[in-house]
């Protein structure tokens, strides 16, 4: 697998985030336009969003950190400007 950028998966992050706004999106589906061997950049996503002050990761609704939290999370642009 190519190794792929800290930079480049923000800015898949935040270009599938303002897109779907204001529905959230899984961290897999970030993965999944990266890389055909997605799984492995799983934490590496989690760990991007988490930098990101314009993103909010939740889980079952409420904000959660993107890198601590165990199971499905959601990420979204935060209701902010």
């Amino acid at each position: 697998m190519a190794r792929v950028s800290d930079a480049e998966i923000a800015r898949v992050i935040r270009t599938q985030a303002t897109e779907r706004a204001p529905r959230t999106l899984c961290p897999s589906e970030v993965a999944r336009a990266l890389a055909v061997d997605w799984r492995p950049l799983m934490p590496r996503v989690r760990a991007v969003a988490a930098t990101l002050p314009e993103i909010v990761a939740t889980q079952k609704g409420d904000p959660v950190d993107p890198v601590a939290a165990k199971g499905p999370i959601r990420l979204a642009r935060t209701a902010g400007p």
